[in-house]
């Protein structure tokens, strides 16, 4: 899967299932300081992501992942 389609996914369940402002959404953004993720949505993203990508997440795994850049580096690795 390509990083563009990735980055696109992740962009629309981000604004579609989470309603998080689009201005909010830029590589660099924070997680949970600039696009205000928490443990309830980060349940919500573990099964969206299993339903778009194929894989679960493990929380080990996730363990430095701090700004959307490093998610869909995440993603990538796993899909990849």
């Amino acid at each position: 899967m390509e990083r563009q389609e990735i980055e696109e996914k992740v962009r629309a369940f981000l604004i579609d299932e989470l309603e998080i402002d689009e201005e909010n959404i830029f590589p660099e953004a924070h997680l949970k300081n600039d696009m205000g993720i928490d443990s309830l949505d980060f349940v919500d993203i573990v099964v969206i992501v299993e339903k778009n990508f194929g894989f679960k997440i493990k929380p080990e795994e996730m363990a430095g992942v701090e700004t959307l850049s490093q998610f869909c580096d995440y993603i990538e690795r796993k899909v990849n």
